[in-house]
């Protein structure tokens, strides 16, 4: 987190609390207000990497699972980074401005993507640098953010997964229900877009934006999830985040093999806990199904709920699901209640 950013969030009344994050209110007050108010909320916890030069385009081809060449300035796209065996090492969204492409990914699996892709250059004219000290990033949410947008940077993404620019500010439209946006630039430009929105819009912390992204059923990997999953198995195929056009990339022939010859055994389900404790990234579920007492799947995001309890995403084996009995951590732990995500999940490929 940038110093300057977090000594200015917290001259507008933000605490950190026990996990290091930065909030404004309890977090089941937050989470009460991300569905019924304008909402602004620090993504401190996110980083960012630009990737420039003349080859960055065909590099970063050859890296992501979705088409690197469809980003422009004005279009992001979820994607990301498998290891040979088709596993997930990081994933984010990819947006360009100029002649740079830009990854916003969660900071804690910045420093080893970044690692793992400097491995790759070689001899391609690409330079990789971690700009989370000179950037921030911000969440707006509600039904006023986009007149808000309009007004501050002259126009508003209109459709999921496109952006514009000004200013130094970059505007990403997320899928969800009511309108949302990820918006990043330099610390000092975000505080005056900062300002300006806190006067109709309420500040949340990082826990209650993720609440959304459980709803809009948008994954993030975090550090204890590295390697865990292959891209379907986090539903990427049914939100635009791979593409089986495409040529290859690290893991692709794992993750084609999948799509054109298997059935997928597990996929991500939102769920609610009804639970006092918090279910903690990487937790494994069980059901009586799974095989010798190992898990059926594990808990990718976590949020708290609004009606209390929490709200999940998670990788879990699909027969599992379907019986419905699937618990946390053990066969006598809290019971998931299975919530409808917003779009459907195929298990095999479409005709």
């Amino acid at each position: 987190m940038h110093n300057e950013w977090k000594k200015f969030l917290q001259g507008q009344q933000a605490v950190i609390d026990a996990q290091g994050q930065l909030r404004f209110a309890s977090a089941a007050a937050e989470a009460r207000t991300v569905n019924e108010q304008n909402v602004i909320a620090d993504l401190s916890p996110l980083g960012i990497i630009r990737v420039s030069g003349e080859d960055a385009s065909d590099f970063l081809q050859g890296q992501f699972s979705n088409d690197v060449k469809q980003v422009d300035e004005q279009t992001a796209q979820l994607s990301s980074y498998c290891n040979p065996k088709g596993r997930i090492l990081a994933s984010f969204w990819l947006y360009r401005e100029g002649d740079a492409f830009y990854i916003l990914l969660p900071a804690e699996t910045l420093a080893a993507t970044l690692k793992r892709l400097r491995m790759f250059v070689l001899m391609s004219k690409v330079s990789l640098e971690d700009i989370s000290e000179a950037s921030a990033c911000l969440g707006l949410a509600g039904e006023d953010a986009t007149t808000g947008l309009e007004q501050q940077l002259g126009s508003a993404p209109v459709t999921a997964g496109q952006s514009c620019h000004h200013n130094e500010l970059t505007a990403i439209r997320l899928p969800g229900e009511r309108p949302r946006y990820l918006i990043t630039g330099p610390v000092n430009r975000l505080q005056s877009l900062w300002q300006a929105f806190v006067q109709d819009h309420t500040p949340v912390g990082y826990q209650a934006w993720q609440l959304l992204d459980i709803e809009a059923g948008l994954p993030s990997v975090y550090a204890a999830n590295v390697e865990a999953f292959v891209p379907q198995m986090l539903n990427l195929h049914a939100i635009d985040g791979v593409s089986f056009k495409k040529g290859c990339y690290p893991g692709q022939e794992i993750v084609a093999r999948m799509h054109y010859l298997g059935k997928l055994k597990r996929r991500m389900y939102r769920a609610h806990i009804d639970s006092d404790s918090p279910p903690g990234i990487g937790d494994e579920v069980i059901a009586p199904d799974s095989q010798s007492g190992q898990g059926t799947g594990r808990i990718v995001m976590t949020s708290p709920a609004p009606q209390g309890g929490y709200e999940v995403l998670a990788v879990i084996q699909v027969s599992s699901a379907e019986q419905g009995d699937v618990h946390l951590q053990s066969i006598d732990g809290p019971k998931l209640d299975f919530i409808d995500l917003p779009y459907e999940v195929p298990l095999e490929r479409e005709a």
